[in-house]
């Protein structure tokens, strides 16, 4: 299931987040340091040092936004966030292969372990400063093809096979990061979220009737027996 995430950040966010991934001071690093044996040989871009002041504003920044988007809580049912990192391709540092993210990742920034059940990437440059870097993603129903608006952010399976297509003009931006969520499967997250959206239309149409207080209670019955917390 991938799912467009619009207006995750405020303007006011995403010109903040901007200046500082874009200004002189933000530390990109070669982002092959934390690749794992398989993706390093895919990987080819930078990324923010994750000990620096610039990555610490922006990890909450990105979580503090991400929390509060109802969609993204509906899709993900999260139960752990990964610390959000931060990429951009540009240059000679301007792709990533094909790949799947490991299954368990380690955060620094909190020193927890996070299932990677859910991927999620944030864009911070608009469409138009770059050519190339699109989101390549292989789901359920073929290929995937993502290139959002700064500020919009997709969420996707973990288990996809993935890649980001080459930039050849501009740079492309972004926050990454992943989702351990409360139903561990992706058909069951699927159906919950179908669930949780037929309801939000039917209220929409016709108020709180008898017929959606009951399948309310059906979602809510379901999540207590797949979910875990």
């Amino acid at each position: 299931m991938l799912i467009h995430l619009k207006n995750v950040l405020t303007p006011e966010e995403l010109a903040h987040g901007r200046a500082l991934l874009m200004g002189p001071d933000a530390p990109w690093t070669d982002g092959r340091r934390s690749a794992g044996a398989q993706a390093v040989q895919q990987k080819l871009n930078e990324q923010l040092a994750q000990d620096s002041d610039v990555a610490a504003q922006m990890r909450q920044l990105v979580l503090g936004a991400v929390r509060r988007d109802a969609l993204l809580f509906s899709a993900a049912l999260p139960r752990k966030f990964f610390n959000p990192l931060f990429n951009r391709y540009s240059g000679q540092s301007n792709h990533y292969g094909n790949h799947v993210d490991g299954a368990v990742l380690h955060s620094r920034a909190d020193d927890s372990w996070v299932r990677t059940d859910v991927s999620c990437t944030l864009f911070f440059s608009q469409p138009d400063e770059y050519d190339g870097g699109e989101l390549v993603v292989q789901d359920t129903y073929g290929e995937q093809r993502v290139k959002l608006a700064a500020g919009d952010a997709v969420l996707y399976p973990g288990t996809s096979l993935h890649q980001v297509t080459p930039v050849t003009r501009g740079a492309r931006i972004a926050s990454f990061f992943w989702i351990e969520s409360m139903v561990r499967s992706d058909e069951q997250r699927r159906l919950l979220f179908d669930m949780d959206m037929a309801l939000l239309a039917l209220r929409q149409r016709d108020g709180e009737s008898a017929e959606a207080t009951r399948l309310t209670g059906t979602y809510h019955n379901l999540l207590r027996m797949w979910g875990s917390t």
